[in-house]
């Protein structure tokens, strides 16, 4: 139902259909096609969403039956994500997964070119053209969008180096759908990238930079929501998006706590990153749980939840709404991006260039302010490379940072 309300359709009505085998000419019984065909009657409604993966006859069917439109959760994932695309990246993404999933329903119509609103066009509605493409044609389609795909891709990888070579540490937003990334990436980043109570607000990728407490700059990136049961075509369609995810220094796992349902949630979440390559053991080194809303907990829940939290390391409870847990959190960022690597102010003379080139090729300067006598570097250094700036400085030149207030 919530699929149902994010493209803001008037669901009238709603009935669970148990299955002890699914039927290969309609999915459901025929007494249950029947009796759901006699409430269309009585209460005519224009279309019917079928919470479940239907075949091309199955869809054609239980249209016939029922004398309306059907579609399944598939096409409706699409619908929204159709009219949530912004970005020419985005579009492209939905539109090829749109039409890897058109490919086998060519009886149906389709409206990808021209359509005058949001969406694919699998809900039909006015003002939009309607615009039969054969097998043939939907091919060359999808091999055009495959090749401008693999130039943002290729795009992107540029980007991705160049980034590198400043370099910043990437920290990845993920999580179900609705969790609150986009809140927390605008509380974090002070960014206004739209942060709304519904299903998939966020699909094309969105990169912020963030200052930690140390100084330390990090590139945050959000991400598209994840759920359960994802069409295969989206997350293939939307594997050059989830990249950021794969190369990211850090994953920040955001949990809406609030949600009954959120350990579920969690393992549709981790079967999806298991599925980019990102397993448990992964996981346990580069992802913090981020526990989200827990201002909507009332007290005896969120002490609950607190507990929990100290319990589990790498659990951080947080309300982006509100601001609670944030410093915390950006606490906890900064030490496991740090864990292997330390914190140091470095004394240089404004001659000592090559020891100023050494710094920048081993290390990462984080801040540089002059003075009067020289240059007083802030850097993040792994411990060997110390040792070695040691030997060409001598130790009195180096000490241990002490994060900006």
């Amino acid at each position: 139902m919530g699929l149902a309300q994010a493209i803001e359709l008037e669901v009238v009505g709603a009935e669970l259909a148990p299955l002890r085998r699914p039927t290969p000419a309609t999915l459901l019984g025929s007494g249950k096609v029947a009796e759901i065909g006699a409430k269309l009657v009585a209460e005519p409604v224009e279309l019917v969403v079928v919470d479940a993966a239907l075949t091309p006859v199955q869809q054609r069917n239980l249209e016939k039956a029922w004398k309306t439109k059907v579609i399944d959760r598939t096409g409706l994932i699409l619908e929204i994500f159709g009219a949530r695309a912004r970005t020419r990246e985005g579009v492209l993404q939905v539109e090829l997964a749109a039409l890897t999933y058109q490919r086998s329903r060519l009886v149906r119509s389709w409206t990808h070119l021209e359509r005058q609103r949001g969406g694919f066009g699998f809900l039909g509605g006015p003002g939009e053209s309607q615009l039969e493409l054969d097998r043939r044609k939907i091919t060359e389609r999808i091999t055009r969008i495959k090749g401008e795909l693999e130039e943002v891709k290729r795009t992107r990888g540029l980007h991705r180096r160049a980034r590198e070579r400043v370099p910043y540490r990437i920290v990845a937003l993920v999580g179900y759908t609705n969790a609150g990334k986009s809140t927390l990436f605008n509380r974090l980043t002070g960014a206004g990238v739209e942060a709304v109570d519904k299903l998939f607000a966020t699909l094309d990728p969105t990169m912020r930079l963030v200052r930690l407490p140390s100084g330390l700059e990090i590139i945050l990136s959000d991400t598209v929501g994840f759920i359960s049961d994802l069409p295969t075509q989206l997350v293939a369609a939307f594997r050059a998006t989830l990249e950021e995810v794969q190369s990211a220094d850090l994953i920040l796992h955001v949990r809406d706590v609030s949600n009954p349902d959120h350990e579920a949630q969690a393992r549709d979440v981790e079967q999806v990153l298991d599925g980019l390559g990102i397993d448990a053991r992964d996981r346990a080194e580069r992802l913090l749980e981020v526990w989200n809303k827990i201002d909507r907990l009332g007290p005896d829940a969120l002490a609950a939840v607190e507990v929990e939290a100290r319990r589990r390391p790498g659990v951080l409870p947080v309300s982006a709404a509100t601001g609670a847990g944030i410093e915390a959190l950006l606490a906890a960022i900064e030490r496991r991006l740090l864990a292997r690597h330390e914190l140091l102010e470095v004394d240089l003379p404004f001659e000592a260039g090559a020891e100023l080139a050494w710094l920048h090729e081993h290390g990462e300067v984080v801040e540089r302010r002059d003075g009067p006598e020289g240059m007083r570097l802030t850097i993040v250094l792994a411990p060997e490379d110390r040792a070695r700036l040691a030997e060409r400085l001598g130790t009195a030149r180096i000490r241990p940072a002490r994060p900006t207030p």
